[in-house]
């Protein structure tokens, strides 16, 4: 039988009550014919339905693409996800207590395919120790709803892990550029390979079924074997998609640099206009150590490259990316995931792999609520769920982390005016509040590793120390008690050698970090 079919065929392929493994890293990667006909389907004939979605990168444009699509009533039963915020129509259904969910580290869910794949018992790892995921905190449940621990904690030498347990998937859905007949499937167009290999294995040894969308089918034989990264031995469907279907990233069609077809002259990235975020990303990019292993969150964090660029410094960094980049300068937006110029693309989980186990030199991520034990909370606010992505695995384990964003947040205006930082206009929310709404990051934990961690704002800096959060630097023209004590709602450690920022930082000229 022939491996090539319609969308429609390979969909039948899914039954109601299957566990379905979807890749894809915001919009690279993502199958965007099968899970728009699939909802389509379920609309149209009521089935499939009561599926279990996993998936370890947030899907989506925050709208209606990706795993918006699956985010219709009866469709979904349960949903295991590393990153819930790009799908506001699946995330709904589970603030409305209408499905089973869990929120995971992606590195775990990327490491659980592998282990899947392994025929073992479940993934045993120290990440997401005291955050939210650990059982004894709220073990990644998101809803009321869900009762069930699927994470607990286990000890191995005296020593604590948590044990997150492996399931049989049913379903692996997967984005590849060429096929050919018997299923052999490369990516050389794609952003990121992702888990594309361990889903398809996880799926295939669950004995499951493997079905893969691609941009064209090509001859038996006529693929290079060393870009072939999907074996046709796992294959049992493959669905040629439409052109608008099969979008390099959700913003882009197809950007040859993402994939190293091309390198782009570094002079083309434009430099940031002198607001907030460049501040923050100035001070941030003194942080930077040449040659160190890098990485760089999505959002604030983005502007730390581009600073670096314009610095001259750009090429001393190695950046990483979690979805597989390494080298080269993250895409932002809809693009995050895919890297400008990259030197390579590793596999999401052989990435996640050097993370866990302190490859990281140094990462920059976003800071949304800070508390007074120094705990960071970037995944739930309310009743929003954005979830932790990579955030756990990063912030964990890197030698040395730096949260970045705005002091408050919601209408916040500055400007900068002969040197120094004027508040024209104060943010509506506070961001270093007294508890945090949920532990993304743990103060404690990283306290008891002896991890280095600085909380960077466009106003001050504070370190982690071992008795809390201490004020260390503040902006010049900055007034300590009505512009920083007053907008938080505990009261930091002031360093009895408090400093004024780097005056270079408020001057709309290269600072000469070169």
């Amino acid at each position: 039988m022939s491996k090539i079919m319609s969308v429609e065929h390979a969909i039948s392929l899914i039954k109601s009550g299957d566990t379905v493994a979807f890749g894809g890293f915001i919009g690279a990667g993502h199958a965007e014919g099968i899970s728009k006909k699939l909802k389509e389907i379920y609309l149209e004939q009521g089935s499939p339905n009561k599926l279990t979605l996993v998936y370890a990168a947030g899907q989506g444009d925050g709208k209606e693409k990706g795993l918006n699509h699956l985010g219709q009533e009866g469709l979904l039963s349960k949903v295991i996800g590393g990153h819930w915020g790009l799908a506001p129509k699946v995330q709904k259904l589970a603030i409305e207590n209408k499905i089973k969910a869990y929120n995971l580290p992606q590195g775990v869910i990327s490491s659980l395919y592998r282990d899947i794949a392994a025929g073992k018992p479940g993934t045993i790892t120290h990440v997401g120790l005291k955050t939210f995921v650990d059982p004894r905190v709220e073990g990644g449940k998101l809803n009321e709803y869900t009762i069930e621990d699927i994470v607990k904690v286990i000890e191995i030498d005296d020593k604590e892990y948590l044990y997150y347990k492996a399931f049989p998937i049913n379903i692996a859905i997967l984005r590849a550029t060429y096929a050919d007949e018997d299923g052999n499937a490369s990516l050389q167009k794609e952003a990121a390979t992702l888990d594309g290999l361990a889903m398809a294995q996880a799926a295939k040894n669950s004995g499951g079924k493997v079905i893969i969308q691609v941009e064209k089918i090509v001859s038996k034989g006529t693929l290079d074997p060393k870009l072939v990264k999907i074996p046709g031995i796992l294959v049992d469907a493959i669905v040629v998609a439409n052109a608008e279907d099969h979008m390099q990233t959700f913003s882009e069609a197809f950007n040859p640099a993402f994939c190293g077809e091309i390198k782009m002259p570094s002079n083309t990235i434009k430099c940031l206009p002198m607001d907030e975020r460049k501040i923050i990303a100035r001070r941030c990019a003194m942080e930077l150590i040449p040659n160190a292993v890098t990485n760089l969150g999505i959002g604030m964090p983005e502007g730390i490259s581009i600073v670096a660029n314009e610095e001259g410094i750009g090429d001393t960094m190695k950046l990483t990316i979690e979805s597989g980049p390494i080298g080269g300068i993250p895409a932002g937006g809809l693009s995050f995931g895919a890297a400008i110029n990259p030197d390579s693309i590793i596999d999401q989980s052989s990435q996640f792999d050097f993370y866990d186990g302190g490859g990281l030199d140094v990462a920059f991520l976003g800071l949304a609520q800070c508390d007074e034990e120094g705990n960071i909370n970037v995944s739930k606010f309310g009743p929003k769920i954005a979830g932790c992505g990579g955030f756990i695995n990063i912030t964990q384990n890197a030698k040395k982390v730096i949260f970045c964003g705005t002091f408050t947040a919601g209408g916040l205006k500055i400007s900068v005016n002969d040197g120094k930082l004027i508040i024209q206009n104060e943010g509506k929310s506070k961001k270093f509040i007294k508890d945090v709404e949920q532990i993304t990051f743990s103060g404690d934990y990283a306290r008891d590793v002896g991890q280095q961690v600085l909380y960077v704002t466009e106003r001050a800096v504070f370190r982690l120390s071992s008795n809390g959060v201490t004020l260390e630097e503040i902006a010049p023209g900055i007034d300590i008690q009505k512009d920083i004590l007053d907008q938080m709602d505990f009261n930091p450690i002031i360093s009895k050698d408090l400093k004024i920022m780097d005056e270079r930082i408020f001057e709309d000229k290269i600072m000469g970090l070169k």
